[in-house]
This record gives structure tokens, C-alpha cells and sequence, in this order.
């Protein structure tokens, strides 16, 4: 039951030693607490996708000995589900495993953008696309809150490499901060409000994101309204007194006083105010007691029951890529080879802070045999070695001879632990050189192959076009195995969708000629062309495009509607699709709505996500989805205004399969209610002066006027009118013979300005 406590008070009896006391950790994972006045020690441990939770005899990095948990997958995965109820289950599933270990606080979800596919940590992050990335964050911290217990949405903000995490610093414009970066937690944070929210390791544009008072204060509290306190990651504190000043309330883990002493310094020497320190401890006091009073102590979670949720959120995260001549499903009772290694030892989780000992672990083989069906025979090869680059020429011809005697080869391949990981990034996009040759010798032997990948990330496929089939099973948790045979076999039907671009090979990205910087400096110069932005607008034809994924059954869309074709910019739209599943056998679609600014002023992607929803429908079966719009679905954030800003005109409104698949478009016209006063100066240009109405009229006049207007001949009359357009209005003190001078520039602008 929930005790009522006035925190105020509670604070006004510490000593100054005792508040700073509270505003650093008291270990790795342990927050300190006062015993005197009532005040407990709570327990924070690493996530996202499992409980991360040390037993006593941890190292004081946290990395070893954790006690086992359900290992859902990965990020990258769930982000392909599309699914935002699933994400809440597993949520809720993670809730209860940690109210069972008397956790406080999840640290997690992962919202950073995915700004380059080389990034070491991008398995435990969503999206390319801020709106994905915020709606499935947002979901995954609402079903984890609803248990009573916190989580920290991390990692705050424009943290989008690993390579010099600690010192890079991440010069972003504004605009793009805010459409991509900030975007992605935004969402998140108004919808779910987390618990904690994690700050950064790295800089800013030149301030690093512990003491950032613009990220954490100014929009993080002020803008967005978050209630909790920020953390810093561990270790991300440079000035614990800067970092408190601008909103940062705990530092983790422990600095053992080193930053209460700068802290009280600080507050001693007037260089900050002792109400800071109370403000920060009254977030964090206030987290603290919601933890105390929402304990469960005598929660227990089932473990077969999570496992097989563990196979449900594994088996719609898994994408299918290619399927040519419908080779998948696989028939059952075939003969069939399982090539590869990670068929025997599977990838199945990212390695560093989220690395969970599962509860148990399924053996892809062995579920392979349950699916086969009666009478299967299943051959195996290992075909690679898993910890080694080079060709076993023996491994490539046993798995060859197997091949040749199977109906259909089955080939697991992938990206081994030691090519992605927290702590640094990856140099290219391959996968090793041995798992690629023998995909080649496989293919050349046998036309019927199937890949199943097993990745946090995208990889080139250079043997895509002799293969048959792929599967996206990116690091599937601890029950891949079982969900991985449930699809090839056809027992479910495949439904993710991809989260992210599949660029054919590491030069087409974006950020190709920035990624990872130089020294501490990475410029983020593809702006807020990020993802499927930038491919569209190139017109640049990736692998695989952002929200593809193929079905076993397939569905039409029809009767897209809408509720008015006009409306303000304050103003809500309601945009409905009639689905039918026009396949032989049940299935999931992901509906994704596209917008596009057919005519704006200033630069934009060709479309932006703005809706999604996925629909269950058994054949024949048809159900209309629903989506709603407000301003932000068809806003910029305009830098001049500091505010989200739509410009009165059409836009397009998209439905489809795909960025790249669209099956239904509408056009509405949006009118903005933005009241705007351009400010004219000497530097003006006649275009721009020519918009507002009085302006239009005195540059006609001006230009009338010209000396040189009656005498321009057609063959120059292109070039003179280009000129004329974009001149400031200062430039016609020299190209108006005279008859425009500084008193009547100053006329001019005193009758723009006051109109």
C-alpha cells in the first residue's frame, strides 16, 4: 500500500552531506539511502531485452555472474515485429522477473537512432525511424512500469557509435536533432514516462550530454514534461557539479565522494544553488518511494510460460527476406540439410552490458527434428569454423557432399560475438569470408538453399542471387530454435518487417563519409537524411528496403478513406484501409502509412512513417485499420521559430507494404494556423518580398522601373529574371540608375514591416 510521505519535509531535515549523499550511487548498482530518516538503498540493473541482475560477488564493472533470466531477443528484432501490444507483454514479463529479484529499476529501452549500420551496439536499438523507435520504446516501457518497476530510457542523446563513446562529440544541426534524434525519444517520454532517463557518454555540438542543460532541462523536464530523474551512464559523468546543475540527479556507479566533494564545493563557494541539490533529490526521492511502494515481494513468474512468450516475440521479429519459388515453407517428412555452426552454437544475443544468462537455451538442430514432420530426414554439416575467417576446404566439401543428397539445404550463417558488441563498431558489412564461400560451394552444388542469418545488424549478401530463400532471425533470444522451425516449416507465418535499411553494400550509406569522424569529432552531415530517407530521396535501390518482409499468405488493401480532404493544422485526421487476407492461410500484415510534403519551402524527405498497425487475418478475412493524424504527422521543426511548423499546401498520404511498396495514395490539404511576421532587412531578396501582398506590388513597380527592363531581349530575359529574383533589395542602390536610393530602401522596409 502506498505510504503518504512529504518528501519536502523528509529534505529540509538533511544536512547538505546527506542530500548530496543521495545524488551518487552507492555501488555499482545500488542507489544510496539514509537509514535515519527512512530512506532505502534500491537496486538498478542492465536490460533491455532480460534481467541483468549481479548476484553479491560481482565485479565492479557488472559484467559477470548474473543470475539467469528469460533472454527475449534483441532490439533490433522486436523492432521488426511492428508489434506494440507484444512489446508491452514482454514488458510486463521483464516487470515480473525483476519485482521477483527485487529490482528496481530496468535499464532500458535502447532508443538511439541507427544512423549507420556499422554500429557496434545497434542489436539493442529499434530503428532508422524516430516514429518506430519512440511507439515500440514507449511500449516496452509501459509494459514494464505496469509491473511497478522503473525503467531508464537510454542513451540521451545522439549516441549512434561506439567508437570513442566517451569523449565523441556529436555535431548535429538542430533541425535534424530534433526531427531524428531527439524525435526517437520524445514519443517514448510523453506517452510512457519512464521512470529514469540514462544520459549519454558523448558530447553534444561541443557539451557533453551529462552537462547539456538544453537536452536535459531545457527539453527533457521543461519541453517534454518528463517526471523522473536522469542518470548518468556509467561512468559518463566529466564535472559532477556542472552535470547536477544542468539536471542530471545520479551519478553511477559509485565515484566514492569524489563527486559529492565537487558538489559541495560548488554549493559552498556560490557557484550553485543548494535548491538544485534539493530539486534533484526530491525526482529522485520521489522514483525511490514509488519502487518501495510498488514492491511485490511474493511475485513469482512462471519460466516455461515467459520461455514460450520468449518463442512468440522471436518468431514476428523474424523477417523473411527472399523466398523465390515459394521454397518456404518447407515440406515436411523432406530431406533436409542443416549446414553451419550456428546451427549447433547460435547466436542468439548481443554481447556486452545487455548479455543475459538465459533460463534455458533451445537447440536449433533439435527443434528442427520436432518441426520436420514424420518421416523427415535431417543431415548435418558444420561447413565453417565459427571462430576462424578461412575456408576448412574438408568442412566446405562434407557440407557440399551432404547437399547434394538433400531435397533442400537449410544454411545457418551470421555475424559471430566478436564482430559486433558494446564497446566498439564494426569496419565493414560482411559476413566472414568462410560462411560466404561455402554459401557459394552450397548453391553451386544444390538449387534449393535457404539462409538463416543470425546478426543484430544488416550484412552485404553477395550470394543473395543463387539462394532461394532468407531468413532475418537476428539475435532471437533464448528460444530462437523453436521459433525459427515454426516458420520454416510453415507452423507460423512469417510477419516481421524490417526496422532498417539493407543497403547493398556499405558505400550507399548515408553517413558513409563521416562514420565514425575524426578524433573526437563526427559530424553528422547527411542531416536529417537518415535510413530510407536518404535512399528515397537518392533514388538509390537498397538490398532490402525499410518495412520489407514477406508473408505466406498474401493481402489486398482497398477503400482508402478519409475523413475530410481539408483541415487545420490543430486539427486531426482519421485515415482508414480496408485489409483483406486474400491468401490460403492466416497471417499478420503490418500497414504502414507514409507521408510526403508534395510542395515545401524548405528541404524534406520524399516520405516519413507516420502510422503503422499490425492486423491478424485468417483467409478471406477483412478488417479496416484505422490511423490518426495530428500536426507533428505533417510538421518540420523550424529553427528560425524554435517550434514544430506546418506549411499550408498538399500532402500525400501513402499506404503500403513497404517504404518502397506503396498499394494507396490520397491527398488532403493541410492550412496552417501559424501566424508568422517575416521581418524584412536590406538583404531581403525581391522573391521574398514578392510573397505578402503589398510586396508584390512595389517589386512590380520597382521593376517597371528599371533602366534596363525595356531593353532586355529574349535571350537574355531568363537570366536577367533569375538575377533580378534572388538580388537583395540593396543591390537595386546599383541597378536602378539612381532611382532607388537609401532613403527609399528605408521606405520600403518601413512599409513591409508595418503592414
Amino acid at each position: 500500500m502506498k505510504e503518504i510521505r512529504d518528501i519536502k519535509a523528509l529534505i529540509a531535515q538533511m544536512t547538505l552531506e546527506e542530500k548530496v549523499s543521495l545524488c551518487s550511487g552507492l555501488d555499482t548498482w545500488h542507489t544510496r539511502g539514509i537509514e535515519r530518516l527512512g530512506i532505502p538503498s534500491v537496486m538498478v540493473t542492465d536490460g533491455p531485452h532480460g534481467l541483468r541482475k549481479q548476484r553479491a560477488s560481482s565485479d565492479h564493472l557488472g559484467l559477470f555472474d548474473s543470475v539467469p533470466s528469460t533472454c527475449f531477443p534483441s532490439a533490433a528484432g522486436v523492432a521488426s515485429s511492428w508489434n506494440r501490444q507484444l512489446i508491452q507483454r514482454m514488458g510486463e514479463a521483464l516487470g515480473r522477473e525483476c519485482q521477483a529479484e527485487n529490482v528496481a529499476v530496468l535499464l532500458g529501452p535502447g532508443a538511439n537512432i541507427k544512423r549507420s549500420p556499422l554500429c557496434g551496439r545497434n542489436f539493442e536499438y529499434f530503428s532508422e525511424d524516430p516514429f518506430l523507435s519512440s511507439e515500440m520504446a514507449a511500449n516496452h516501457i509501459i509494459g514494464v512500469q505496469s509491473q511497478g518497476v522503473g525503467t531508464s530510457l537510454k542513451h540521451f542523446a545522439a549516441n549512434n557509435q561506439e567508437h570513442r563513446r566517451m569523449t565523441s562529440d556529436s555535431i548535429v544541426d538542430e533541425r535534424t536533432l530534433r526531427e531524428i534524434y531527439l524525435a526517437s525519444f520524445e514519443g517514448a517520454v510523453k506517452q510512457a514516462q519512464p521512470w529514469t532517463v540514462m544520459c549519454a557518454y558523448n558530447k553534444v555540438n561541443g557539451e557533453f550530454a551529462s552537462e547539456n542543460e538544453t537536452l536535459l532541462t531545457d527539453i527533457l523536464k521543461n519541453e517534454w514534461g518528463h517526471e523522473g530523474f536522469v542518470v548518468s551512464d556509467w561512468g559518463a559523468v566529466n564535472d559532477r557539479a556542472k552535470g547536477l546543475a544542468a539536471g542530471l540527479e545520479l551519478e553511477m556507479p559509485a565515484s566514492y565522494g569524489e563527486g559529492d566533494k565537487q558538489i559541495i564545493e560548488a554549493v559552498r563557494s556560490g557557484q550553485l544553488a543548494e535548491k538544485k541539490i534539493d530539486e534533484a533529490v526530491e525526482r529522485l526521492l520521489s522514483v525511490v518511494f514509488k519502487s518501495v511502494d510498488s514492491r511485490r515481494p511474493d511475485i513469482v513468474f512462471d519460466i516455461e510460460e515467459h520461455h514460450q512468450l520468449a518463442r512468440e516475440v522471436a518468431r514476428e521479429s523474424m523477417v523473411l527476406l527472399k523466398n523465390q519459388d515459394n521454397i518456404l515453407p518447407l515440406a515436411k517428412g523432406g530431406k533436409i540439410a542443416v549446414i553451419g555452426a550456428m546451427a549447433k552454437e547460435p547466436r542468439y544475443q548481443g554481447s556486452g552490458s545487455s548479455q543475459i544468462k538465459p533460463t534455458r537455451l533451445e537447440d536449433i538442430s533439435e527443434e528442427l527434428a520436432k518441426s520436420a514432420g514424420e518421416g523427415a530426414e535431417l543431415l548435418y554439416a558444420k561447413g565453417y569454423n565459427l571462430d576462424a575467417e578461412e575456408l576448412d576446404a574438408d568442412l566446405t566439401a562434407e557440407a557440399v557432399r551432404v547437399a547434394s543428397t538433400a531435397n533442400v539445404v537449410v544454411v545457418f550463417a551470421g555475424l559471430p560475438k566478436r564482430y559486433e558488441s558494446e564497446g566498439f563498431d564494426r569496419q565493414h558489412l560482411r559476413i566472414p569470408a568462410n560462411q560466404v564461400a561455402l554459401i557459394e560451394a552450397v548453391a553451386a552444388a544444390q538449387p534449393n538453399v535457404v539462409v538463416v542469418l543470425s546478426n543484430g545488424a544488416p550484412v552485404e549478401m553477395p550470394w543473395l542471387s543463387s539462394i532461394k530463400g532468407v531468413l532475418e532471425a537476428y539475435l532471437g533470444g533464448q528460444a530462437l530454435g523453436g521459433a525459427i522451425a515454426d516458420l520454416l516449416f510453415g507452423d507460423a507465418n512469417p510477419s516481421g518487417r524490417l526496422a532498417e535499411t539493407f543497403p547493398v553494400k556499405l558505400s550507399d550509406n548515408p553517413s558513409y563519409l563521416s562514420f565514425p569522424g575524426e578524433g573526437n569529432k563526427v559530424e553528422y552531415g547527411e542531416g536529417i537524411f537518415v535510413g530510407y530517407r536518404y535512399y528515397e530521396k537518392k533514388g538509390l535501390a537498397p538490398l532490402f528496403p525499410f518495412g520489407h518482409g514477406l508473408s505466406y499468405t498474401t493481402f489486398s488493401y482497398a477503400d482508402l478513406t478519409i475523413d475530410k480532404k481539408t483541415l487545420k493544422d490543430t486539427e486531426s485526421l482519421k485515415v482508414s484501409v480496408r485489409v483483406t487476407n486474400t491468401g490460403l492461410r492466416a497471417g499478420l500484415e503490418v500497414v504502414q502509412l507514409y507521408v510526403r510534403d508534395v510542395e515545401s519551402s524548405v528541404i524534406r524527405p520524399n516520405k516519413e512513417l507516420k502510422g503503422f498497425d499490425k492486423v491478424e487475418l485468417e483467409p478471406g478475412e477483412s478488417k479496416t485499420v484505422t490511423f490518426k493524424l495530428d500536426k507533428r504527422s505533417f510538421a518540420y521543426y523550424d529553427v528560425e521559430v524554435s517550434e514544430w511548423t506546418v506549411e499550408t499546401g498538399n500532402f500525400e498520404l501513402m499506404l503500403g507494404r513497404s517504404s518502397q511498396d506503396i498499394i494507396l495514395s490520397e491527398t488532403v490539404t493541410v492550412q496552417s494556423t501559424a501566424v508568422r511576421k517575416t521581418v524584412f532587412h536590406r538583404n531581403s531578396t525581391l522573391s521574398e518580398v514578392g510573397k505578402t501582398p503589398l510586396g508584390k506590388v512595389l517589386v512590380q513597380q520597382i521593376l517597371a522601373n528599371l533602366p534596363f527592363a525595356a531593353a532586355i531581349g529574349s535571350e537574355h530575359e531568363a537570366m536577367v529574371k533569375a538575377f533580378m529574383e534572388h538580388m537583395p533589395l540593396r543591390g537595386l542602390l546599383s541597378f536602378s540608375g539612381g532611382k532607388f536610393t537609401e532613403i527609399s530602401l528605408a521606405a520600403m522596409l518601413k512599409k513591409l514591416n508595418d503592414e
